[in-house]
């Protein structure tokens, strides 16, 4: 307690230099070694304003003079926390990031926590796709496994999968369907495309039985006034220009001649 103001106002005015990531490690490992358990190691964190969240205790707990926690006859206080971990339903991927264990230590603490052994992930086949019977005997065990943590994250995975394999039904129905769409309109363009050349006039001669060809000209001779009359109603309905009376032009007359041979071809076919 300053008795001088002045000294107060000094002391109050120095600029403290904020800890460093390493300083913050070394000094809780440091509070760690003089904790008797994790609710005196929380005390004394908050006390110094060093972190004091659950992962920063569970890091620590290992460094506790006498931990909290059974370590039985064949165990360290870094596997006994594990196993702790473990039975509280972390994953083994959790445990293993947040302890930084090896691979023997973690095979170890699963031992310990009275949990199936270790399985490995199906490894996807160069073609892209996955074993599925490994998928779903990994989803059966998870959703069997004493852990709720694990049951939780295997419900969380067959959802996923479930959506999974809907949108790529969904998107395999959509691509089919757009195909069809594109054919369609390919097919369309080309009938139009030939209806087209059925206006414009088509080929110019017709052919008789003997396949002798006629003439529009020699055609137009033997045409009849019902005849002419129709093909004026034609020539009308298809955007031809025509008088009220006389014989068509000759281009119109071909058109005419051209759009009737395929009506009867394809009648015929």
């Amino acid at each position: 307690m300053f008795t001088d103001m002045k000294q107060a106002l000094e002391a109050e005015a120095l600029e403290i230099t904020p800890l460093g990531s390493d300083q913050i490690t070394h000094a809780s490992v440091a509070a760690a070694r003089h904790a008797r358990d994790k609710d005196d190691l929380a005390g004394l964190l908050g006390a110094l304003g060093l972190p004091c969240a659950e992962d920063h205790l569970t890091r620590l707990l290992p460094h506790l003079t006498s931990p909290d926690i059974p370590t039985g006859d064949s165990m360290n206080a870094l596997t006994a926390t594990a196993a702790s971990m473990l039975k509280d339903g972390d994953s083994p991927e959790h445990v293993r990031s947040t302890l930084q264990l090896s691979e023997s230590e973690l095979t170890k603490a699963v031992h310990h926590a009275d949990l199936p052994a270790l399985t490995t992930v199906p490894v996807p086949a160069p073609d892209g796709t996955a074993d599925t019977d490994g998928i779903q005997a990994l989803l059966s065990w998870a959703e069997n496994h004493p852990a709720a943590g694990i049951r939780n994250r295997a419900a969380r995975v067959r959802s996923d999968l479930t959506e999974l394999t809907e949108r790529r039904a969904a998107d395999a129905a959509q691509q089919e369907a757009a195909e069809r769409v594109a054919k369609a309109k390919a097919e369309l363009e080309a009938a139009q495309e030939q209806l087209r050349a059925v206006k414009a006039g088509g080929r110019a001669a017709t052919t008789t039985g003997d396949d002798t060809p006629l003439t529009s000209a020699s055609r137009a001779g033997k045409r009849t006034k019902d005849e002419l009359a129709a093909i004026r109603t034609w020539a009308r309905a298809n955007g031809y220009h025509v008088a009220d009376r006389g014989t068509p032009a000759k281009a119109v007359l071909e058109a005419y001649d051209a759009a009737h041979r395929s009506t009867n071809l394809a009648e015929a076919g």
